[in-house]
């Protein structure tokens, strides 16, 4: 096991800067998600960590030791790809052997390694097969397989599981887990999917455009982001944005104007800024509730309606609003129908004020006592 840091790490492509210098410390045996759109630089970053890239500026360290210039084979690193890479004419215990043959490993060390990992993987009873024979979540096991058996000190994935349908992937997951839990080794996953991220990580590491937007426990993004794209790209479906301006502050609520005229209040430090400021309302689907529209709410109108089994999930169209809004219900509630107006209404210390350059505000101790539940 080793710990991973990266200080001003930068990747160029002729002109083209797509890393932006970064700064980030993974602790030794911890579980870390990069995460964020296609194109951010997240799998670019993860492939300079393995030595598959360049680094352009920066320093990279391992356990400790400087490896920018240290081969890929000598960084005690072993990653999982996308695409799972098997030798179509080898064995599953040939494939997962493999490394070590070429690296004169004795036999009989190979086969008790391979056996380890296939007990650990549960796939002892498929090493005599080869991948053609395997399903898509046997292969991803043996390619996961191959990377245990060298031992490495970190691992790195690399979108491992977006080649498998729905319940597949979540099952994999749960795998993963598990893996790190009886491992202890230090493990780097990058993925598009914040599912994946929220469920598998230890500590998020949120990125677009080739920086950090944000680094920290999936508790902390959810409750705490720093910013708007961070609230939207985290939750699903992601969080409600409506636009506003403000009207005023008193003690430890901020009251903000909405399209309609209406006052919403939020439980929001907005010193920095001064009444009539442009802001954005943020309010995640399951903060919002439906009441009749002759109570006093967010005027908004039901445009469709999901049922997913245990939530329902309200469309509605909301004045100054582009696209709709997402309102959770639990099944069983009494849902409105399509097209009724409904009133949204929400506690203050559920939701959230960004600036007009995407900053959140700092929660008041109104909020905080919300989310520590003592309120």
């Amino acid at each position: 096991m080793a710990s991973v840091r990266l200080r001003g790490i930068q990747k160029r492509y002729g002109d083209n800067l797509v890393i932006k210098g970064i700064d980030l410390d993974v602790e030794d045996g911890q579980f870390v998600v990069f995460v964020g759109p296609s194109g951010c630089g997240k799998s670019t970053l993860l492939r300079m960590i393995a030595g598959l890239e360049d680094i352009s500026a920066g320093t990279l360290e391992l356990g400790g030791k400087p490896c920018n210039d240290v081969d890929p084979a000598r960084r005690g690193i072993a990653m999982v790809f996308q695409s799972y890479a098997l030798y179509p004419h080898m064995t599953v215990a040939e494939n997962m052997g493999f490394a070590l043959k070429l690296a004169k490993v004795p036999k009989a060390e190979i086969a008790e390694r391979v056996r380890r990992a296939a007990a650990i993987l549960q796939i002892e009873h498929l090493l005599e097969r080869k991948p053609k024979a395997l399903s898509g979540g046997q292969r991803q096991r043996v390619a996961i397989g191959r990377a245990i058996v060298r031992k490495p000190e970190v691992f790195l994935f690399d979108e491992p599981l977006s080649n498998l349908d729905a319940a597949l992937r979540a099952q994999t997951r749960v795998e993963l887990a598990h893996l790190h839990r009886e491992l202890g080794s230090t493990m780097i996953y990058v993925t598009h999917d914040q599912v994946e991220a929220m469920t598998l990580g230890q500590k998020i590491v949120v990125f677009n455009g080739g920086h950090i937007e944000q680094a920290g426990t999936p508790l902390e993004l959810y409750e705490r982001p720093a910013n708007r794209f961070v609230a939207g790209f985290l939750g699903s479906p992601r969080m409600n944005f409506i636009p506003a301006t403000l009207a005023g502050e008193e003690g430890a609520t901020a009251a903000v104007r909405l399209a309609d005229g209406s006052i919403a209040e939020v439980a929001a430090d907005v010193g920095r800024v001064r009444a009539g400021a442009a802001l954005t309302l943020g309010i995640r689907p399951e903060h919002l509730r439906l009441a009749p529209a002759a109570e006093s709410g967010i005027p908004a109108v039901v445009v469709l309606v999901e049922y997913l089994g245990d939530v329902v999930l309200v469309h509605l169209q909301v004045a100054g609003v582009d696209g709709t809004l997402a309102a959770k219900v639990n099944a069983g509630s009494a849902v409105p129908a399509v097209g009724s107006r409904v009133g949204l209404r929400f506690d203050a210390g559920h939701a959230y004020l960004f600036d007009d350059a995407g900053l959140a505000f700092a929660p008041s101790r109104t909020r905080e006592a919300v989310h520590a539940g003592l309120q």
